[in-house]
This record gives structure tokens, C-alpha cells and sequence, in this order.
């Protein structure tokens, strides 16, 4: 029998301690609530293992094997949480619920466990960060599943050996600095392509043809309506100039019309399921004018907690998800809130979504952890952002439970002479999930009206409307538009969409202009380069078949290094071939001035740096003189106007060179053009009004103005 030391009998008194280690402190401050003085919960701050970034760390000789280390400034944290678990009882790791956080607890356990092999250490997970979330996952720790360790570490492996082969040639050929990725020059291949068809384009003119009729309803007293000509001798009418519709027109003067028929549908519209991560991204990019990393960000708040009152609680379930799937309870809970305020559209049975054949299904869809957090009882407790961004999350899953909603439209048609017109309108007839949507509310909701006719009434048209129109080109890419597109050609990940926006738009590969994103010079000729000389990994069905390859790895299906081979092989001969024979393009992008360098005398040079344009010196690395590229003079002083970036949340605005002594700003882009009433220069705006347009920075000039004041003086 083991003698009791004074030192175990103290420990005993004072009760278990258990060591929990999350991600974030936010989500320890949450959970810290939840559990009792025996437990101290700690944050990791992501991941504190993993590779070096100064060179590839893969042993490609055997079994691409990587060298891990400790990150670059989180040595101390490390070992202050391995000098907490020598003291705690127990250790249990409680990382996000994916790859990556499965990945950060296989390395927080080796690294534990390198120091001390006696304290047990286990695993617990969990979908939302509630009481009983949290203590359910307390008390059913489990194992670390290696399966997905290594899904992660071969998603690792892969983005590395792409990265740190690609990289160094892009450096040579190209131009320092420069970077590409597996995912993100496969998303970087999409945009370009748009961009070529938005280019090709050639709009082609057509016409439409509408006409004001009245109807007597009374003695008196007329009801009048627009309608649009839908037919002409049979057939859609073919409209291309202003000459086809002046013919109609000059051929119905004078017709009798009437309404020769009226037809009525029914339409039954099913709410829509709850959200998934890119449909939530979508949704927030369309309804709130959200980019997805700003989405994901304020998720990842109301998923790790909000004060509410005196307490903390993550109101949201985990925001990384492809799946549809709602807990037995949850749905139990809304059906419950559903009949109490609208038992009416209670449906009989719980409504069920199929959840999609590409989803992992590894995480329920994302929910309110409590549907009795209403969006209005939450207005004091969040930001505007986060009651926008949980206002939505809310309606979505609420309604997805609800009755549908029916709708009746009467589409009318009128003929007049050899033509038909056309007036269609839609009344809701039963709400059904309707009712909770408000900000999630659509114009189908809001219905149209439509005059009341019956059949033979005589109408007579008052004045027509001729109108011109160009054919649309397809739009460029927009947050919202490329996240949809990524998920269905099955490239990336939940956790990846946001990411792989960013990391184009830190590379300077794209920009993002009036919310689209516009692939920049530097951008398009990366891409050309690695279409031309490495079509595979450019290739959108090769990257969904490696995804695919991932899932098999977890499923333990594959083993990872033979995946890894297969695609390693056939790469590294390429990228060797390549560096032999791909001719430099360096300097290439460089640009020659006017303008003289104020320091020695030499030609400035327009250059790509990092983040977009600027001047350099044609001496350098003699002289390091560089400077913004002017945009425009400076109306005040006749300085030059450049870009410049607040401080704090760097928020783009453009201001004069001699501030302080001079201190205009403006917050529109100047245009390479002057206003040719004033003399002040012009600024691209874009409103849902007036759409693109130019506008005139002075705001006492009317020229092509949009009536707001433009040009101002503050802080830079």
C-alpha cells in the first residue's frame, strides 16, 4: 500500500483540480462560469505547435514526415500550461470541435505528456457553449481522434509542399515576395477567368415596350395600370432597335384592347433551411454588406460568449458547418416557442432537411443555442453587427420550422390589336414563416398589386413607354458569389471560404472594388503563369478530388502519406522542370515616369509592391526613396492627393501630402480627371440609386453631383 504523503493529503483536502485548455479567451471566460472551483480553464491562443515558417520542414524521403516546433512567441505560454497540468488532477482539451482544433489537442497532449506521463489527459467536445453543453462534454470526455489529426496534418503536409515549391519560382521568374496556394490560386483561376468574360463582353442593345391603360370602374372614375408587351403575332416580340418598337407602336394606335384572359395561381414557398457557413456568409454579404472574414469574426463572438446581464453565454452554435442537421432538443425547444407565439403555423411533424451529399455533417447547422433569445431582448446586450449578424441567424433557423407560405398570383393579359400585355401581381394569402422574418424579409413577402378586371372589359391605352436596354454581362465575383461557387465545385472547407478571400486580397492578387473582387495585373499574370505551367493544381476538379481525398483520410480510409504521394511525384518533377525553362519576368511590371526622385537626381519608377502601386527610385538599392502615386491635386494647396489609411483599423481615405499643413481629405477614389466646371477633380462613387457613377468633389459644383458634400477637412 502507497504511505500518504502530508503533500497528497493536502491536495486531497482541497478537492480534484481539473485543467481545461480552450482556444480563445473568450470562450474560457465563458466556460469558466459554467464549472466549479475545481476546474481552472485556460486558452491556448490556437495553435502553439506547428511548422516553421523559415523553411519547409518536410522530410519528403520518409513518409513526408514534418518537423514540428514550438511557435515563435509562445514558448512561455506553453510551459506555463504544462506547469498547470503537473498540478492539475486531470487535463481535459477542449479545442474547437474540426481538424484544426483536434490537431491543437494532439499537440497540447504530446507536449504534456513529454513533461509528465502521470496526469490523464482527455478530449471532450461540443457544439455550443452553453450550462449544459458544457457539462455534458465534461462528463463524456474521450479520446483524441487520430483520424482526424491526420486529415489535418495531410491538408498540412499538402498546402506546404504547394506553397514552399511555387513560392521560390514566383521570387525568381517574378518578383520577391510573392506566394501561391493550393486552395486560393485554384479561387484566384475563377476570378481571373470572370474577369476575361466581363471583358470579352460585347453588350447588345434591346427594347421593351410598356403601355399605360385605364379602365371605367365607375362613372367618373378610372383605375389605371402599366403593362409590358409580352407578345407580338404569336411570338415573343423581337425588339432589337428603336425602329421595331416604333412599327408596334404606330400598328396598336388606335386598336380597341381588352382583357381577353385572366389566370390565377396558387404558390406554396418552404422556408428555407437553417444556416451552414456559406450560406450564412452569403446571406450576411447580400442582406448586411458583410465580407465573410467580417462575418466569421463577429460568429466567432456570439458562438464564445456575450454578457448578458450578470451572465455569460454563447448564443450561437459552432459557425463552421456544412450541414443542415438540428439537435433533437434544439428542435423540441423551437416547436415548443413556435406554438406558444404562432401555434397556428406550427407544422404537425418537425420539418426535416436533407443534408447535402458533399457535407461532412461533423457539426449541426448554425443555431441560437436558446430560441428564447429573442433578437429584440438581445438589443441591449449586443453590437449592431452582432444583433444583425444574430437577428439573421435567428429568423433563418425559426422559420426553417414553420408552416409555409401560400400566395396567390393573377396575371392578367390585354390585347391590343396583334399584341399581347401583360400586368401579373401577388397577394399573400397565408403567411405561414413569414411572420418572424424582418430582416430576412423578401418583396415576395411584400407581394404587388394588380388591378381588378374580369374577362372582355374594355380598356384603352393612355400613352406608351418605349424603353432601351443593353444585354448584362456576367458580374464579376463578389464575396458572397465566389463563396457559393467554391462550395459547389467542392473547393475548401467551412473554415476555409473567408481565408482564402483574405489571403488573395493581402497578396494584392485581388482587389475589391464597389464590393466585387477585381483581379490586379500582378494577379492575372501569376495566374496565367501557373495555368500555363501547372494546369493540374490550377485545375478546380483536381483540387475538389484532393478535398475529397482529405474526408477518406479522416474517414481512415487512406493512409495520409500514400495520398500525399501520389500527388508529390508528378509536382516536384514539374516544378524542376519549370525552374529550367520558364524565362524571367522580372521587372516586367515596372513602369518609367516623369518624375524625378527629390533625393538624387534619377527617373521614378511606378512599382508593384505588396500593397498595390507606388514610386520608387530607378536607383535603388542605391536610393531607397519611395512614395504614394499622386491621384489627383489637392484643391486646396495644389498639393498632390494620395491614399492613406487611418490609424487603428486602417480604414482607406485619401488626403493631401502637406498635411498637417494642409488637411483635405476625401473618402471617395479621385479618377485620373478633372470637373470641367470647377477645376476640382472627380471621384468614383456607387450608390443603389445612381449605381457606378462620377461625382465632383466639390460640393458647391453640380457637376454629375450626387448632392452630398464630398471634400472635407479632418484628422489623417
Amino acid at each position: 500500500m502507497a504511505v500518504k504523503t502530508a503533500k497528497t493529503a493536502k491536495k486531497k483536502a482541497s478537492g480534484k483540480k481539473i485543467l481545461v485548455i480552450v482556444e480563445s479567451p473568450a470562450k474560457a471566460k465563458t466556460i469558466e462560469k459554467y464549472l466549479g472551483p475545481a476546474y481552472t480553464v485556460k486558452a491556448s491562443m490556437g495553435h502553439l505547435i506547428d511548422l516553421p515558417k523559415s523553411r519547409i520542414a518536410i522530410d519528403v524521403d520518409n513518409d513526408f514526415e514534418p518537423e514540428y516546433i514550438t511557435v515563435r512567441g509562445r514558448a512561455k505560454l506553453l510551459k506555463e500550461l504544462q506547469g498547470d497540468a503537473k498540478k492539475a488532477d486531470a487535463v481535459l482539451l477542449a479545442s474547437d470541435n474540426d481538424r484544426e482544433g483536434e490537431a491543437i489537442a494532439w499537440h497540447l497532449r504530446n507536449a504534456i505528456t513529454a513533461k509528465t506521463d502521470t496526469v490523464p489527459i482527455r478530449r471532450i467536445s461540443f457544439n455550443e457553449i452553453t450550462p449544459a453543453a458544457i457539462k455534458e462534454a465534461v462528463s463524456h470526455p474521450s479520446a483524441i481522434d487520430e483520424s482526424k489529426v491526420n486529415a489535418q496534418k495531410a491538408r498540412r503536409v499538402l498546402d506546404r509542399l504547394v506553397g514552399y515549391n511555387l513560392s521560390p519560382l514566383l521570387w525568381k521568374k517574378v518578383k520577391n515576395g510573392l506566394s501561391a496556394g493550393r486552395v486560393q490560386s485554384v479561387a484566384l483561376r475563377l476570378i481571373c477567368e470572370r474577369e476575361k468574360e466581363v471583358e470579352t463582353f460585347i453588350p447588345e442593345e434591346y427594347w421593351t415596350l410598356d403601355a399605360d391603360f385605364t379602365v371605367e370602374k365607375t362613372k367618373g372614375h378610372k383605375s389605371v395600370f402599366t403593362a409590358q408587351l409580352v407578345t407580338w403575332k404569336g411570338d415573343k416580340p423581337d425588339l432589337k432597335r428603336e425602329a421595331d418598337v416604333k412599327a408596334i407602336v404606330d400598328l396598336i394606335t388606335g386598336a380597341e384592347c381588352f382583357v381577353k384572359d385572366i389566370r390565377e395561381t396558387e404558390k406554396t414557398i418552404r422556408p428555407r433551411p437553417p444556416f451552414t457557413t456559406s450560406q450564412l456568409q452569403q446571406t450576411a454579404a447580400n442582406r448586411l454588406g458583410f465580407t465573410s472574414k467580417k462575418t466569421m469574426q463577429i460568429a466567432q463572438q456570439l458562438y464564445e460568449g456575450v454578457n448578458i446581464g450578470s451572465s455569460r453565454i454563447g448564443l450561437i452554435t459552432y459557425m463552421r458547418t456544412d450541414s443542415v442537421r438540428i439537435s433533437q432538443v434544439a428542435l423540441d425547444e423551437v416547436r415548443a416557442w413556435i406554438g406558444e407565439q404562432f401555434p397556428q403555423d406550427l407544422p404537425e411533424k418537425q420539418v426535416e432537411y436533407a443534408v447535402g451529399k458533399k457535407a461532412q455533417d461533423a457539426h449541426e447547422a448554425i443555431r441560437p443555442t436558446y430560441v428564447t433569445y429573442t433578437p429584440d431582448g438581445m438589443k441591449e446586450h449586443l453590437t449592431k453587427d452582432q444583433l444583425r449578424l444574430y437577428t439573421i441567424i435567428w429568423e433563418r433557423f425559426v422559420s426553417s420550422q414553420m408552416n409555409p407560405a401560400k400566395t396567390k398570383t393573377v396575371s392578367t393579359d390585354i390585347a391590343a390589336g396583334e399584341g399581347i400585355f401583360r400586368i401579373a401581381g401577388t397577394k399573400i394569402v397565408e403567411k405561414g414563416f413569414y411572420k418572424v422574418l424582418k430582416l430576412l424579409s423578401s418583396k415576395e413577402e411584400k407581394g404587388s398589386a394588380y388591378p381588378v378586371l374580369k374577362i372582355g372589359d374594355k380598356v384603352a391605352i393612355d400613352e406608351f413607354h418605349p424603353e432601351q436596354h443593353f444585354t448584362q454581362g456576367p458580374p464579376r465575383y463578389t464575396d458572397a458569389s465566389i463563396v457559393k461557387t467554391l462550395e459547389e465545385k467542392g473547393i475548401g472547407r467551412p473554415s476555409t471560404y473567408a481565408p482564402i478571400i483574405s489571403v488573395l486580397l493581402d497578396r494584392y492578387y485581388v482587389t475589391r472594388s464597389n464590393k466585387q473582387l477585381v483581379p490586379t495585373l500582378l494577379g492575372r499574370m501569376i495566374c496565367d503563369m501557373l495555368v500555363e505551367y501547372f494546369p493540374k493544381v490550377l485545375d478546380s476538379t483536381f483540387t475538389a478530388s484532393m478535398e475529397t481525398k482529405l474526408d477518406e483520410v479522416e474517414e481512415n480510409q487512406v493512409r495520409w502519406p500514400d495520398m500525399i504521394r501520389e500527388f508529390w511525384t508528378p509536382f516536384k518533377t514539374q516544378v524542376d522542370a519549370v525552374g529550367k525553362s520558364l524565362e524571367s519576368y522580372k521587372g516586367s511590371l515596372d513602369e518609367p515616369t516623369d518624375k524625378v526622385c527629390e533625393k538624387c537626381g534619377k527617373p521614378m519608377v511606378k512599382r508593384l509592391g505588396r500593397f498595390g502601386y507606388f514610386l520608387a527610385c530607378s536607383g535603388f538599392p542605391a536610393c531607397h526613396n519611395a512614395k504614394p502615386i499622386p491621384l489627383a491635386k489637392c484643391p486646396k494647396c495644389g498639393g498632390d492627393v494620395v491614399a492613406r489609411k487611418t490609424q487603428g483599423r486602417g480604414k482607406n481615405f485619401y488626403g493631401c501630402t502637406k498635411y498637417p499643413d494642409c488637411d483635405f481629405i476625401s473618402h471617395f477614389k479621385p479618377i485620373n480627371q478633372d470637373c470641367p466646371k470647377c477645376g476640382w477633380f472627380l471621384v468614383e462613387k456607387d450608390d443603389r440609386k445612381n449605381g457606378s457613377h462620377k461625382a465632383c468633389i466639390n460640393p458647391a459644383c453640380d457637376y454629375l453631383h450626387s448632392g452630398d458634400a464630398e471634400g472635407e477637412a479632418g484628422e489623417q
